[in-house]
């Protein structure tokens, strides 16, 4: 789709006022966000599929000096839902709104769920298996490589020579989990740490239990044998229920953490299998109990960035943006059309100036951009894409 022109604002009272709620736990906010919609969005696995060189965000501009990145992934919402004047989810439409970034014109990457997934740590075009989420985990069987990089085949667990952003962190000495709420509650249904179904198998976790909601679809590291062939995939791929005590410390938290409520608190389900409402009221519950006991870390107050996002918006909406490419190995990302819908995503930091909106297109693969960017990685898959750009002065707005 066309670039849209960047729009910037600056911080308001109330705007300073959700900030410091947020980042240092000062005051409160009310719930008044319509204006925000007028514009409507060391242990290493050898690998042999090479990244591209590392290069410039944009040829005007440098990442700031973000030490720890925090990733939680929401789903199945589009932008006017989630941010209009009637949004379930104060806290995110609201209050995160005016403590940090929103980027109006974030999109996902495709339908339904798993192949945004991978989108953002691989930076891999769906094929039909991951359009349909995997219910059947299997290899991926590869049977050439595009000139862009992306594997040509049909599956869903990647041969060891396809990469992941979890790889490339090891393989610079920098550290990375995978926090999954719920993950092994029920241990007859998958393991504790690094859990997913053995190969070969059905997927038992796509429906929620009472007492265990995690879904192996929403957790992209288990789709890799350069990672669930090895033993850091116990120690890096592990329940949110760790999160809490990585936080303590900066030497503690991972520079590289991505979070994925349950089924119920990514707002996937509603109503719940634990009988909670589900949908963005749950999820908005979820960011209320996380959001500041990040913020809060000492990791997050010397150099941290947040990053909300959905993988998809409602299956309705197949839009894209960014001129992304098809991949080899299906018609349509978004089944019905290019991508995934129009979603919006929010970020804070400290270099971040509060109440700034951003114009800019971004979709998923700009995320793992710009995130290979701020630790200065190559870019995997199409995150290095001619002509994508990372997160810029746009977003990183504060002087």
């Amino acid at each position: 789709m066309p670039r849209t022109t960047r729009s910037i604002r600056r911080a308001t009272i109330a705007g300073a006022c959700a900030a410091a709620a947020i980042l240092a736990g000062a005051c409160s906010s009310s719930h008044d966000h319509a204006s925000h919609d007028h514009a409507a969005a060391a242990d290493t696995t050898a690998v042999a599929a090479a990244p591209a060189p590392a290069a410039p965000a944009r040829p005007d501009f440098t990442p700031p000096a973000i030490k720890h990145v925090f990733v939680i992934v929401l789903e199945n919402q589009g932008y006017t839902t989630t941010f209009g004047a009637a949004s379930p989810a104060p806290y995110l439409a609201d209050t995160m709104v005016k403590a940090g970034a929103l980027l109006r014109q974030y999109y996902g990457t495709g339908h339904y769920s798993l192949d945004n997934y991978i989108a953002m740590v691989a930076g891999i075009a769906p094929d039909s298996a991951t359009q349909a989420d995997c219910g059947r985990y299997e290899d991926f069987r590869q049977t050439g490589t595009a000139a862009d990089g992306q594997p040509i085949g049909n599956g869903c667990v990647y041969p060891a020579s396809v990469p992941t952003i979890a790889n490339q962190l090891m393989a610079k000495q920098l550290t990375w989990k995978g926090y999954m709420e719920d993950m092994g509650n029920d241990p007859t249904r998958e393991p504790a740490t690094c859990g997913h179904p053995p190969l070969n198998t059905a997927d038992m976790t796509h429906a929620a239990k009472p007492n265990d909601q995690y879904a192996t679809k929403h957790d992209p590291f288990v789709y890799f044998h350069a990672i669930i062939d090895s033993a850091f995939c116990h120690t890096n791929v592990v329940p949110l229920t760790r999160l809490a005590a990585d936080l303590r410390s900066a030497a503690s938290t991972p520079n590289f953490s991505y979070i994925v409520p349950s089924l119920c608190h990514d707002g996937h389900d509603h109503p719940c299998a634990s009988k909670e409402p589900g949908g963005l009221v749950s999820a908005d519950r979820f960011l209320r109990q996380w959001v500041p006991r990040i913020t809060h870390s000492p990791a997050f107050r010397d150099g941290g960035l947040l990053i909300v996002t959905f993988d998809e918006a409602l299956a309705s909406d197949a839009s894209a943006c960014c001129n992304e490419p098809t991949g080899p190995n299906t018609r349509a990302p978004g089944v019905t059309g290019p991508g995934g819908g129009r979603t919006g995503a929010v970020l804070l930091s400290s270099f971040i100036t509060p109440g700034t909106v951003s114009d800019v297109p971004y979709n998923h693969y700009s995320l793992l951009r710009s995130i290979e960017d701020i630790f200065g990685l190559g870019y995997l898959g199409y995150a290095g894409q001619a002509g994508l750009v990372s997160f810029g002065a746009d977003v990183y707005t504060a002087k």
